[in-house]
Protein backbone atom coordinates (compact mmCIF):
# COMPACT_ATOMS: atom_id res chain seq x y z
CA UNK A 1 0.00 0.00 0.00
CA UNK A 2 1.47 3.34 -1.07
CA UNK A 3 2.07 5.91 1.62
CA UNK A 4 1.05 9.51 1.16
CA UNK A 5 3.58 12.18 1.98
CA UNK A 6 2.03 15.33 3.35
CA UNK A 7 4.09 18.44 2.71
CA UNK A 8 4.81 20.46 5.80
CA UNK A 9 3.17 23.85 5.55
CA UNK A 10 4.93 26.65 7.40
CA UNK A 11 2.61 28.78 9.56
CA UNK A 12 1.94 32.35 8.54
CA UNK A 13 4.40 34.79 10.15
CA UNK A 14 2.92 36.35 13.28
CA UNK A 15 4.80 38.77 15.49
CA UNK A 16 3.56 39.97 18.85
CA UNK A 17 3.12 43.66 18.09
CA UNK A 18 1.23 45.32 20.93
CA UNK A 19 0.07 44.71 24.50
CA UNK A 20 -2.84 46.95 25.54
CA UNK A 21 -2.75 48.22 29.14
CA UNK A 22 -5.44 49.66 31.38
CA UNK A 23 -4.54 53.03 32.94
CA UNK A 24 -6.58 55.54 34.90
CA UNK A 25 -4.47 58.62 34.20
CA UNK A 26 -3.13 58.72 30.66
CA UNK A 27 -0.61 61.52 31.16
CA UNK A 28 0.72 59.96 34.35
CA UNK A 29 1.21 56.61 32.60
CA UNK A 30 2.88 58.29 29.63
CA UNK A 31 5.32 60.10 31.93
CA UNK A 32 6.11 56.86 33.76
CA UNK A 33 6.98 54.84 30.67
CA UNK A 34 8.93 57.70 29.11
CA UNK A 35 10.91 57.81 32.34
CA UNK A 36 11.88 54.20 31.69
CA UNK A 37 13.52 55.37 28.48
CA UNK A 38 10.89 53.78 26.25
CA UNK A 39 10.38 55.28 22.79
CA UNK A 40 7.20 57.29 22.24
CA UNK A 41 5.73 56.14 18.92
CA UNK A 42 2.34 57.83 18.93
CA UNK A 43 0.11 60.13 20.95
CA UNK A 44 -3.02 61.26 19.19
CA UNK A 45 -6.62 61.98 20.10
CA UNK A 46 -9.97 62.17 18.34
CA UNK A 47 -12.24 64.43 20.36
CA UNK A 48 -12.57 64.19 24.13
CA UNK A 49 -13.44 60.49 24.27
CA UNK A 50 -10.53 58.84 22.48
CA UNK A 51 -6.77 59.04 22.88
CA UNK A 52 -4.12 56.43 22.09
CA UNK A 53 -0.48 56.36 23.17
CA UNK A 54 2.08 53.81 21.99
CA UNK A 55 5.53 53.29 23.50
CA UNK A 56 8.17 50.67 22.81
CA UNK A 57 10.85 49.33 25.18
CA UNK A 58 14.39 49.89 23.93
CA UNK A 59 15.22 47.44 21.12
CA UNK A 60 11.90 45.61 21.52
CA UNK A 61 9.81 44.35 18.60
CA UNK A 62 6.62 44.63 20.67
CA UNK A 63 5.04 47.80 22.04
CA UNK A 64 2.44 48.83 24.61
CA UNK A 65 -0.68 50.89 23.97
CA UNK A 66 -2.92 52.66 26.45
CA UNK A 67 -5.16 55.68 26.44
CA UNK A 68 -8.81 56.69 26.59
CA UNK A 69 -11.67 54.84 24.94
CA UNK A 70 -9.48 51.79 24.24
CA UNK A 71 -10.15 49.24 26.99
CA UNK A 72 -13.33 48.08 28.67
CA UNK A 73 -14.19 49.75 31.94
CA UNK A 74 -14.27 46.28 33.50
CA UNK A 75 -10.70 45.49 32.50
CA UNK A 76 -8.19 45.19 35.31
CA UNK A 77 -4.44 45.70 35.54
CA UNK A 78 -2.15 43.28 33.75
CA UNK A 79 -0.17 40.80 35.83
CA UNK A 80 3.37 39.60 35.11
CA UNK A 81 4.17 41.24 31.78
CA UNK A 82 7.67 39.99 30.96
CA UNK A 83 10.69 41.98 29.79
CA UNK A 84 13.67 39.85 28.74
CA UNK A 85 17.03 41.30 29.81
CA UNK A 86 20.58 40.04 29.37
CA UNK A 87 21.75 41.16 32.83
CA UNK A 88 19.12 41.54 35.50
CA UNK A 89 21.33 43.51 37.88
CA UNK A 90 22.15 46.07 35.19
CA UNK A 91 18.50 46.38 34.16
CA UNK A 92 17.39 46.74 37.77
CA UNK A 93 20.03 49.39 38.49
CA UNK A 94 19.00 51.36 35.39
CA UNK A 95 15.36 51.61 36.50
CA UNK A 96 16.27 52.44 40.08
CA UNK A 97 18.43 55.29 38.75
CA UNK A 98 15.35 56.49 36.87
CA UNK A 99 13.37 56.65 40.10
CA UNK A 100 11.45 53.38 39.72
CA UNK A 101 10.80 51.08 42.69
CA UNK A 102 12.13 47.66 41.62
CA UNK A 103 12.03 44.51 43.74
CA UNK A 104 15.09 42.60 44.80
CA UNK A 105 16.12 39.79 42.46
CA UNK A 106 14.27 36.53 43.11
CA UNK A 107 13.70 33.09 41.64
CA UNK A 108 10.78 30.67 41.77
CA UNK A 109 11.16 27.74 44.17
CA UNK A 110 9.38 25.33 41.80
CA UNK A 111 10.58 26.77 38.49
CA UNK A 112 9.87 29.93 36.46
CA UNK A 113 6.36 31.37 36.82
CA UNK A 114 5.23 28.60 39.18
CA UNK A 115 3.17 30.50 41.72
CA UNK A 116 1.26 27.39 42.76
CA UNK A 117 3.85 26.34 45.30
CA UNK A 118 3.82 27.66 48.86
CA UNK A 119 6.28 30.54 49.28
CA UNK A 120 6.74 30.43 45.50
CA UNK A 121 9.23 33.28 45.25
CA UNK A 122 12.64 32.92 46.87
CA UNK A 123 15.02 35.83 47.40
CA UNK A 124 18.17 35.90 45.31
CA UNK A 125 19.24 34.79 41.86
CA UNK A 126 18.64 31.28 40.60
CA UNK A 127 21.24 29.23 42.54
CA UNK A 128 22.41 27.52 39.35
CA UNK A 129 22.62 30.76 37.38
CA UNK A 130 20.36 29.44 34.64
CA UNK A 131 18.81 31.55 31.91
CA UNK A 132 15.05 32.15 32.29
CA UNK A 133 15.25 31.64 36.05
CA UNK A 134 16.14 34.96 37.73
CA UNK A 135 13.55 37.73 38.04
CA UNK A 136 12.79 41.19 39.43
CA UNK A 137 9.49 43.06 39.35
CA UNK A 138 8.07 46.57 39.28
CA UNK A 139 4.67 48.20 38.82
CA UNK A 140 3.43 51.19 36.88
CA UNK A 141 1.22 53.76 38.67
CA UNK A 142 -1.93 51.76 37.77
CA UNK A 143 -0.72 48.46 39.20
CA UNK A 144 0.29 46.82 35.93
CA UNK A 145 3.01 44.38 36.98
CA UNK A 146 6.20 43.92 34.96
CA UNK A 147 8.80 41.20 35.40
CA UNK A 148 12.42 41.33 34.34
CA UNK A 149 13.48 37.84 33.26
CA UNK A 150 17.19 37.31 32.76
CA UNK A 151 17.95 35.40 29.55
CA UNK A 152 21.67 35.10 28.97
CA UNK A 153 21.37 32.36 26.38
CA UNK A 154 18.23 31.06 24.76
CA UNK A 155 17.44 27.36 24.63
CA UNK A 156 17.75 25.60 21.27
CA UNK A 157 14.75 26.24 19.07
CA UNK A 158 13.78 29.41 20.95
CA UNK A 159 14.96 31.82 18.24
CA UNK A 160 13.50 32.29 14.79
CA UNK A 161 15.92 31.98 11.92
CA UNK A 162 16.53 35.37 10.36
CA UNK A 163 15.39 35.63 6.76
CA UNK A 164 17.52 37.68 4.41
CA UNK A 165 16.14 39.43 1.36
CA UNK A 166 17.58 38.08 -1.87
CA UNK A 167 20.55 40.06 -3.18
CA UNK A 168 19.92 42.40 -6.09
CA UNK A 169 21.88 41.42 -9.18
CA UNK A 170 24.32 43.95 -10.65
CA UNK A 171 22.27 44.72 -13.76
CA UNK A 172 19.11 45.38 -11.73
CA UNK A 173 21.00 47.56 -9.27
CA UNK A 174 22.58 49.55 -12.13
CA UNK A 175 19.14 50.17 -13.65
CA UNK A 176 17.76 51.23 -10.28
CA UNK A 177 20.63 53.69 -9.82
CA UNK A 178 20.04 55.09 -13.31
CA UNK A 179 16.36 55.56 -12.50
CA UNK A 180 17.25 57.18 -9.17
CA UNK A 181 19.59 59.60 -10.93
CA UNK A 182 16.88 60.62 -13.39
CA UNK A 183 14.39 61.42 -10.65
CA UNK A 184 17.05 63.15 -8.59
CA UNK A 185 17.71 65.56 -11.49
CA UNK A 186 14.24 67.00 -11.03
CA UNK A 187 14.96 67.64 -7.37
CA UNK A 188 18.33 69.28 -8.11
CA UNK A 189 16.69 71.79 -10.43
CA UNK A 190 14.50 73.21 -7.66
CA UNK A 191 16.75 72.99 -4.57
CA UNK A 192 20.08 74.43 -3.50
CA UNK A 193 23.29 72.45 -3.12
CA UNK A 194 22.93 69.29 -1.05
CA UNK A 195 24.49 65.86 -0.64
CA UNK A 196 23.04 63.69 -3.40
CA UNK A 197 23.27 60.54 -1.30
CA UNK A 198 20.80 61.98 1.22
CA UNK A 199 18.19 61.97 -1.57
CA UNK A 200 19.28 58.66 -3.09
CA UNK A 201 18.95 56.75 0.20
CA UNK A 202 15.22 57.32 0.88
CA UNK A 203 14.43 56.88 -2.82
CA UNK A 204 16.20 53.53 -3.06
CA UNK A 205 14.72 52.37 0.24
CA UNK A 206 11.19 53.22 -0.90
CA UNK A 207 11.66 51.49 -4.27
CA UNK A 208 13.03 48.35 -2.63
CA UNK A 209 9.98 48.32 -0.34
CA UNK A 210 7.56 48.34 -3.27
CA UNK A 211 6.86 52.02 -3.94
CA UNK A 212 6.50 53.25 -7.52
CA UNK A 213 9.19 55.62 -8.88
CA UNK A 214 6.83 58.55 -8.41
CA UNK A 215 6.00 57.54 -4.83
CA UNK A 216 9.69 56.99 -4.03
CA UNK A 217 10.58 60.42 -5.42
CA UNK A 218 7.90 61.99 -3.24
CA UNK A 219 9.31 60.17 -0.20
CA UNK A 220 12.82 61.42 -0.94
CA UNK A 221 11.61 64.98 -1.56
CA UNK A 222 9.71 64.95 1.71
CA UNK A 223 12.76 63.64 3.58
CA UNK A 224 14.95 66.43 2.21
CA UNK A 225 12.35 69.12 2.82
CA UNK A 226 10.98 68.09 6.21
CA UNK A 227 13.91 66.29 7.85
CA UNK A 228 17.04 67.89 6.37
CA UNK A 229 15.33 71.23 5.57
CA UNK A 230 17.15 71.77 2.28
CA UNK A 231 16.00 75.19 0.97
CA UNK A 232 14.67 75.78 -2.54
CA UNK A 233 16.55 77.89 -5.00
Amino acid sequence: MATTTVAKVEPVDMKLEVVVLVVSDVDRAKAFYEKLGWRLDADFANGDDFRVIQLTPHNSDASIIFGKGITSAKSGPADSLVLAVADIEVARADLIARGVDVSEVFHYAAGPFNNAAKNARVAGRDPQGRSYSSFASFKDPDGNVWLFQEIQERLPGREWKATRAPATDVATLAELLRETGEHHNNYEKTHTDHRWWDWYAPYLSARQNGSSPEEAAAVADRYMDEVLHVPRR
